[in-house]
């Protein structure tokens, strides 16, 4: 079982091998995951909306994403690990932002984290990377920058954005990250970028042409139901078999069917 590394990626790249990529958050997904061959398992900040029941990414903490890579990462043997760095945990300082990233690898057991921006999160990228810490860039649809951005919008439609979105690819490629998620990009953009940039792009709502895709685990799971993109298939719908299972459960425990002989001692 070979150990998916950062050159295995850009290998996979230079092969045109598709990389593919999925949240987790908890050991029994992270180990499916695992074990349906995925190559990158994201401790995601999405986990705020998906499990901690929050609006948006926004309040979730340091903590939050420690605690949660800590679990997935019990569950990875061959996938590469990594957690997002949370809003405010590097914006503050370089300083601060180096400490809070060795946090995700030395406490939470992640081989990388990901940080989301172009030229304004440049030098704190360099100074991670300086600390042996592997980052993966975010452009495109930022959604710690939800309010800034005002909503969950597609990004790079007009020339002039779609010319800054390149230019903030090649800055993050400058900086040293290893791969750079692409996020809500027409998708002849993302086609562009993934071109003219040597790491490895991972499409969110960007096309085919990316390099690699990720996918929220709830959203393709059926798991969450708040709202649904455009760009999210759903390859299970489990929401409406667990709530199925739950309303049976209740049922044969209200009508005292539930436990039954095969079911006791």
């Amino acid at each position: 079982m070979e150990k998916i590394t950062i050159p295995k990626l850009m290998e996979m790249k230079k092969n045109h091998e598709p990389i593919t990529m999925i949240t987790a958050y908890d050991y029994p997904l992270a180990a499916l995951a695992e074990e349906a061959g995925i190559e990158i398992l994201l401790v995601g900040d999405s986990l705020g909306m998906v499990k901690l029941g929050y609006e948006n990414t926004l309040p979730v903490t340091m903590d939050d994403i420690v605690y949660h890579s800590k679990i997935v990462s019990r569950a990875a043997r061959r996938a590469l690990v990594v957690a997002d760095m949370p809003f405010m945990s590097y914006e503050i300082d370089c300083p601060t932002a180096v400490a809070n990233a060795g946090r995700l690898i030395k406490e939470g057991g992640a081989a990388a984290v990901k940080i989301e921006g172009g030229l304004e999160v440049a030098r704190i990228i360099k100074a991670i990377i300086a600390a042996k810490i592997p980052v993966m860039g975010h452009i495109g649809l930022t959604p710690q920058a939800i309010n800034q951005l005002g909503g969950y919008k597609v990004q790079g439609k007009t020339p002039e954005s779609a010319e800054n979105l390149i230019t903030a690819a090649k800055i993050l490629e400058g900086s040293g990250v290893f791969a750079i998620v692409l996020e809500c990009l027409p998708r002849l953009l993302a086609k562009e970028i993934t071109e003219k940039v040597s790491v490895p792009t991972i499409g969110i709502g960007a096309g085919v042409d990316c390099d690699g895709q990720v996918l929220v685990s709830d959203d393709a799971l059926g798991l969450f139901s708040e709202f649904k993109p455009k760009f999210v298939k759903r390859y299970a719908s489990l929401r409406s078999e667990i709530l199925q299972a739950f309303q049976q459960y209740h049922q044969e425990v209200k009508s005292r069917k539930f436990p039954d002989e095969e079911h006791s001692y």
